[in-house]
């Protein structure tokens, strides 16, 4: 009987550790392209990266022609929402990604451009 119990304990305790661990993630977490389809020079794939520092979502991008990452003026998620703010090629923008499954989302650039993102694996 003590057996029994030491064993469901362990599960119990399992399971609540994976519970808590996924929710301290954020879905949006990794490697993105996130493709913009529709500006004035054509479609346009920029490569993002988002990790969690210290309880708070940071973003990244790597502007065309451009070795090294740059971090984003904010990004935050918000249910299956990622809400994002930097600035490239000298204009301020904005935008919004919407989970689509587990590898994918939709969104727009500036309220205007369609966006496609699709995680790096």
């Amino acid at each position: 009987m003590k057996k029994i119990s030491v064993i469901l304990f362990a599960l119990i305790l399992g399971l609540a550790t994976k519970g808590f661990s996924q929710t301290s993630s954020n879905f949006f977490e990794g490697k993105w392209t996130v493709l913009v389809k529709g500006t004035p020079e054509g479609d346009a794939a920029i490569p993002m990266r988002f990790e969690t520092k210290e309880g708070k979502l940071k973003g990244y991008f790597t502007a065309k022609g451009e070795q090294t990452e740059t971090e984003m003026t904010s990004a935050e998620a918000k249910g299956d929402e990622l809400i994002l703010a930097f600035t490239i090629s000298g204009y301020d923008i904005n935008l919004v990604i919407t989970k689509k499954d587990d590898d994918h989302g939709s969104g727009k650039l500036m309220d205007m451009f369609d966006v496609e993102a699709t995680r790096v694996k």
